[in-house]
């Protein structure tokens, strides 16, 4: 069965009579008569009896017609939703990203932008560290991630830089180094630190450590952890001091004092990454509303 013999059998059911019914379907009256000869084969049912020149549905027929009419309509729907897909109308964009894509506000200034233009389509956030969610587009379970400083030369994933946010010290209001003018890199040696647990992110810890060496001075980390709103809480509580990226300053922290340091130039670089080639229509739409070519 095919849908044209349900178009042909709702046609003749409306006008009763099959020349009327060609002509509503812009066809000639054969292919409509052998379709409705098909249709009654394929069923094993009689749906129509001729009365005066008129063609009458049978009670079986009766019994078919709105069903007919529901599958036509839903293969309609379908159609519908399949060319939405294809022009990157609907359906759903799976998005990774990493705390600092949400602090700094650049998630949300991607997400502002296509909602604006594609209202209609859902989107699922995962929180993910940046190893994860590149294993995630390689396996297709997210569509785009906004990760920490990948890996340039992975091969299938393309990238591009979206932010450098710039490291600031952050410490208690009640530190004595929040009434200083100024801080040199002596006032910060064997001070306690809080920061990423190594193994979260070994090549974070060396780099963090080798930037403090050649500033002239070596935190003491002793509290670790990879959630930047429990840096902020020990912070707070004065058991030691952090890096964090500005952006944290955004939302009002009563008891913490974020200072930028001139001596200390490092930034934390947010990066928009995606498979390559041939994105999913719904991808590029994404990536074209934001400024970027797939």
């Amino acid at each position: 069965m095919e849908l044209r013999h349900l178009h042909y059998f709702v046609a003749v059911a409306e006008c009763e009579h099959v020349t009327r019914a060609a002509e509503r379907l812009h066809v000639s009256q054969p292919p409509v008569s052998r379709a409705i000869r098909e249709l009654e084969a394929m069923l094993g049912l009689a749906l129509f009896t001729r009365t005066k020149q008129r063609l009458k549905l049978t009670p079986a027929g009766r019994w078919l017609l709105d069903d007919a009419r529901a599958a036509l309509a839903g293969a309609q729907e379908f159609t519908q939703r399949a060319r939405a897909l294809a022009l990157g109308e609907a359906g759903q964009l799976q998005i990774g990203y990493v705390d600092g894509a949400m602090h700094s506000g650049v998630l949300g200034q991607h997400l502002r932008k296509f909602r604006a233009e594609r209202p209609e389509v859902s989107v699922e956030l995962r929180a993910l560290r940046s190893g994860e969610q590149i294993d995630a587009l390689r396996s297709g379970a997210i569509d785009v991630g906004m990760l920490y400083t990948p890996n340039l030369e992975d091969a299938g994933i393309a990238t591009r830089k979206l932010l450098s946010d710039k490291l600031v010290l952050v410490m208690s209001l009640d530190d004595p180094l929040a009434m200083r003018r100024r801080i040199a890199p002596g006032d910060l040696d064997g001070r306690p630190w809080v920061a990423l647990p190594r193994s979260f992110n070994p090549q974070w810890r060396e780099r963090l450590l080798r930037w403090c060496a050649e500033a002239g001075f070596q935190p003491d980390v002793r509290y670790e952890t990879a959630q930047l709103a429990t840096v902020l809480g020990l912070v707070e509580a004065g058991v030691g001091l952090a890096f964090v990226q500005a952006s944290a300053a955004r939302v009002a922290h009563p008891g913490l004092c974020f200072r930028p340091l001139p001596w200390w130039h490092h930034t934390v670089d947010i990066w928009l990454a995606w498979r390559t080639p041939n994105p999913s229509p719904l991808l590029a739409r994404f990536l074209a509303v934001n400024g970027l070519k797939a």
